[in-house]
């Protein structure tokens, strides 16, 4: 009767055992690479019209 109380806790052992022994060689939390950085959404540019150059002119005059 004891013995089918106790069925689950040997399988259980054994699957956790090189788990743990990883986290004592290896430290906790285990390492493991930090997630990807999110990438900035694109900033909106405004369309810039071209003006006319309006001014003196530079040069010899006529």
């Amino acid at each position: 009767m004891l013995k089918r109380q106790l069925n689950w806790k040997r399988p259980l052992f054994f699957l956790l055992l090189p788990v743990f022994l990883i986290m004592i060689f290896l430290g906790f939390p285990m390492p493991v690479a930090p997630p990807p950085a999110t990438k900035p959404a694109q900033e909106i540019s405004v369309i810039v019209k071209k003006k006319k150059k309006v001014g003196l002119r530079t040069g010899a005059p006529e």
